[in-house]
């Protein structure tokens, strides 16, 4: 029995609990007491504040809008509920057209006046996104599990396929193992995709997995296709749908043997004939997030895709069965033309020389897989391992520094971080400058302005939403007093952004820190 409504500042005070609390399982433990505070109604809010973001995704409202609502007053107490606030912001969410912006600043303007100080700052942080870290989503799924007496693995997996943790909370809180259980993979309702962590070379990876599965890791953007009949979706690593924009994906996928699958693959623009080879991902890029020119594009940049895995094919589903059965299934339905290219070995040379065959057909390197393990959606585990040449780094941009000289007017040196999955925050590993094109500053620079949450006092550092996720080489990773996580990158230089990645799908400080172990620093 709830004796009486959540108020926003139960929330408010767990948030300021965990983020004090060193300990994951004492973090868990307080967002799991807060969760079993929460109705049936609440809960579903509540697990979106806790993870960082409003239910209603973006309302629309800049930083100068709610600065300004912030400094004009405060409540003395905390009386607002945690419904009531939802139900503003639902109302701010669905304020549009002419004259909506005055609309949204009264809404603003009459929800700060009702919250305290304390409160104030958390719908700010909440709304301008500065909370909004998927990192912050593991320790509240595993909340989740604490608070519903269930094992997390059963939780998380029902999340990873429905994509959706606050209505996976809400079914397990209410309905226990019995909600879950209604959570199966679904056509045209995407799964979080499988990802992978690095290798050094081929020898660590077999060491690592024994006889195992290389195939060619393709420089392209990776695509989700469901199929049912002629109906066809594609989907994005970020699971968004960019079925407009890959007529050639859905043509492909049209033409195969089955009624209805799902497909895991990489579509990517190649080099016309004899040559063959990838464009650079940047170009494959361009034909995603396009609903206009679709057919000129296509015209002048044809996409080619390439299937790895498959996860459903007429009406069994295989995230469950071994890689080794789910890679067979996928060789009878799909010709080897669509298929990566692959072998399995255990033996080091004959992996290696496989390794330098992708390198020299323009490819970024391998992905190592084992071969009885199954589709761990979501997650970066060690049954995936990727082998590339040079030493990189997804990190998040944090901030950026006014330009010098040719480059003044130009946000140039970049604040790199890494994900930290215990805090839902990023750890600082340094700055880089290099490696930048006039195209890429003049990107980032118009990109970073639209993320900005605040400058240093002199206004040089423009501080920004931890969204951006950039590819950074790097030589190797050094002991440094100058960073709160005790390490730096040496010699960072930008490779590339990665608008196909969100800030979850970031590097974490323990992936830095096992590069700081390999090349001889302390563990």
């Amino acid at each position: 029995m709830h004796l009486s409504p959540v108020r926003l500042d139960d929330l408010v005070q767990t948030s300021r609990r965990v983020a004090q609390t060193s300990g994951r399982l004492a973090k868990i433990d307080l967002l799991a007491t807060s969760l079993k505070q929460a109705a049936p109604e609440e809960i579903e809010t509540a697990i979106a504040f806790l993870s960082g973001a409003p239910r209603q995704g973006r309302i629309g409202v800049g930083y100068a809008a709610l600065q300004a609502v912030r400094a004009e007053r405060a409540a003395a107490t905390p009386t607002i509920e945690l419904a009531q606030v939802d139900a503003e912001l639902e109302r701010l969410a669905h304020t549009t057209g002419k004259g909506s912006a005055q609309a949204k600043d009264r809404l603003l303007r009459e929800l700060f006046a009702r919250a305290t100080q304390d409160e104030q700052e958390f719908l700010f942080r909440l709304l301008i996104g500065e909370l909004r870290q998927g990192a912050l989503e593991g320790l509240v799924t595993e909340a989740v599990a604490r608070a519903a007496g269930l094992e997390p693995d059963l939780v998380r997996r029902a999340a990873m396929l429905a994509g959706d943790l606050a209505a996976v909370a809400r079914a397990a809180l209410v309905d226990g193992a019995a909600g879950l259980a209604r959570f199966r993979i679904e056509l045209f309702r995407p799964i979080q995709p499988m990802l992978a962590q690095a290798a050094a070379d081929v020898a660590e990876a077999l060491a690592e997995l024994g006889e195992a599965a290389f195939e060619y890791k393709l420089d392209g953007a990776r695509i989700q296709v469901h199929k049912a009949g002629d109906d066809v979706r594609v989907f994005s690593r970020q699971l968004n749908d960019v079925t407009v924009a890959v007529p050639e994906v859905v043509e492909a996928t049209r033409r195969l043997p089955l009624r209805e699958t799902i497909l895991d693959g990489e579509a990517i623009a190649l080099r016309a004939p004899p040559d063959g080879t990838p464009l650079p991902f940047q170009v494959t890029m361009r034909r995603f997030g396009r609903k206009l020119d679709v057919d000129r594009l296509r015209a002048e940049l044809p996409l080619a895709s390439f299937f790895f895995d498959i996860l459903y094919a007429d009406g069994a589903p295989l995230l469950d069965e071994p890689y080794a059965r789910r890679f067979a299934a996928l060789a009878d339905v799909v010709p080897a033309a669509q298929r990566v290219p692959r072998i399995v070995t255990a033996d080091p040379q004959q992996a290696a020389a496989f390794f330098q065959r992708a390198l020299a057909a323009g490819h970024e390197g391998l992905m190592a897989k084992a071969l009885g393990a199954r589709y761990e959606a979501g997650a970066r585990g060690a049954a995936w391992l990727k082998v590339k040449p040079a030493q990189t780094l997804d990190l998040v941009v944090l901030a950026a520094e006014w330009g010098h000289g040719r480059r003044r007017g130009r946000l140039s040196n970049l604040h790199l971080g890494a994900r930290d999955p215990d805090t839902g925050r990023f750890v600082m590993l340094g700055k880089t400058f290099k490696g930048m094109t006039d195209e890429m500053l003049a990107w980032q620079t118009q990109k970073l302005l639209e993320l900005e949450v605040g400058r240093d006092d002199g206004g040089h550092t423009v501080y920004v939403r931890p969204e951006l996720v950039v590819e950074v080489a790097f030589n190797d990773v050094q002991a440094s007093r100058q960073y709160p996580g005790g390490l730096a990158l040496r010699f960072a230089r930008v490779k590339r952004y990665r608008p196909d990645k969100g800030p979850a799908m970031a590097d974490t400080i323990a992936t830095v820190r096992e590069q700081h172990r390999r090349s001889g620093g302390e563990g």
